[in-house]
């Protein structure tokens, strides 16, 4: 059976699956899909068939295939919050950067940014559940979600339609090399996968190996001097998980030159993030390594092995700062870095003056249409 036969029989059926798959974080072709199938709607109009009826409705089920996936994750996201996210964020062979990236995506662009998460690998599958976690409107998000599956499919079939002559030789090609394509296509395949492994690997090579139990943190912060706390997780995710280690200071390793410039060398210093394995709380403890810091380690688990074992975390308010219960709370904050962070105090006390604790999850937070 000719490839435009199988398409024209089927096409629809392979579309709605594959987009669909897509979506679920399946390894599916969904992309592939679309250019074979635009392709094969632009052969099959050459030969007097209709063109624009069979591509209009292959785009409408490939944006009824990519919502309904997509919404799983939605659901998700807005049921479970964070833990659907760390379930993504093992789905990816990124794994380690491709959450935190995405919530500063999110927190720059909102719910926009599903009109172009679609074109970036790694982006839409996390971007998805993080709209239902921050609390995005479901009518919002299916119409962002669909404009951009539909933005996504169009751009697909028109690859096909404009390369149908060519992509018809090369599957004329591949079908007269029968088994032996096949082999070349899961060749091709174990090599990527094995790449990026292998870029894992380098990457985990050239970080900090030391690390620092959150027993022996606790123990330091009870000792003179205190250490220096870095949370260096994104907004977005002090949003969804609005807790700190008491005595956290908030800061951004992409200004980590400043850091660096603003803080006694001779200082321990710890830092903790939100990414598997350490890895931006790692790289940020080499750097400062580098830069002559003597005692700097990342944190093993982070925040969840703090909390897992039962030591108390500071609240925070929807400012994104630490939410101290007294004036003599502030001051152990603030005497636990060597910067002087009057501000922070001072959002601190106005904050317990005003009683401003509102939810996250409110209305007018900058991320997009909430519930």
């Amino acid at each position: 059976m000719l490839l435009h036969q199988l398409v024209d029989r089927f096409g629809p059926i392979i579309v709605f699956i594959n987009v669909m798959g897509s979506a679920l974080g399946l390894p599916v072709p969904a992309m592939p899909t679309m250019i074979i199938v635009g392709a094969s709607i632009a052969l099959m109009a050459v030969n007097g068939a209709a063109f624009w009826t069979p591509l209009l409705g292959v785009l409408a089920v490939a944006v009824a295939g990519g919502v309904l996936g997509d919404f799983v994750w939605f659901q998700g996201g807005r049921k479970y919050g964070d833990r659907t996210l760390k379930t993504i964020c093992k789905l990816s062979l990124s794994r380690d950067t491709c959450v935190k990236k995405t919530e500063r995506f999110f927190g720059r662009w909102g719910v926009r940014i599903l009109l172009v998460a679609k074109f970036i690998p790694g982006l839409s599958l996390v971007s998805v559940p993080l709209a239902g976690a921050m609390g995005v409107r479901l009518r919002s998000f299916i119409a962002h979600d669909g404009a951009g599956i539909a933005l996504w499919s169009a751009v697909g079939l028109s690859v096909g339609v404009l390369f149908a002559a060519e992509l018809e030789m090369v599957f004329a090609m591949i079908s007269r090399l029968g088994r032996q394509a096949g082999m070349v296509v899961a060749v091709l395949l174990a090599i990527y996968v094995t790449y990026r492994w292998w870029r894992r690997r380098a990457l985990m090579a050239t970080l900090e190996k030391a690390r620092i139990t959150v027993d022996d943190l606790y123990a330091l912060m009870h000792a003179e001097p205190l250490p220096v706390i870095f949370d260096i997780r994104s907004p977005e995710k002090r949003m969804l998980d609005p807790f700190a280690i008491p005595g956290s200071l908030f800061a951004d390793e992409r200004e980590l030159q400043k850091i660096i410039e603003s803080y006694d060398k001779s200082r321990k210093v710890v830092i903790y993030c939100s990414c598997p394995n350490e890895v931006s709380a790692a790289w940020m403890a080499k750097t400062m390594r580098n830069a002559g810091f003597r005692d700097v380690l990342p944190l093993t688990g982070g925040l969840d092995a703090w909390r897992l074992a039962g030591f108390e975390v500071a609240n925070l308010t929807e400012f994104g700062e630490l939410a101290a219960t007294s004036p003599e709370e502030a001051e152990q904050m603030a005497s636990a870095c060597t910067l002087p962070i009057v501000q922070q105090v001072q959002a601190v006390q106005a904050a317990q003056t005003s009683q401003a604790t509102a939810s996250l999850h409110e209305p007018g937070l900058p991320h997009g249409d909430r519930a």
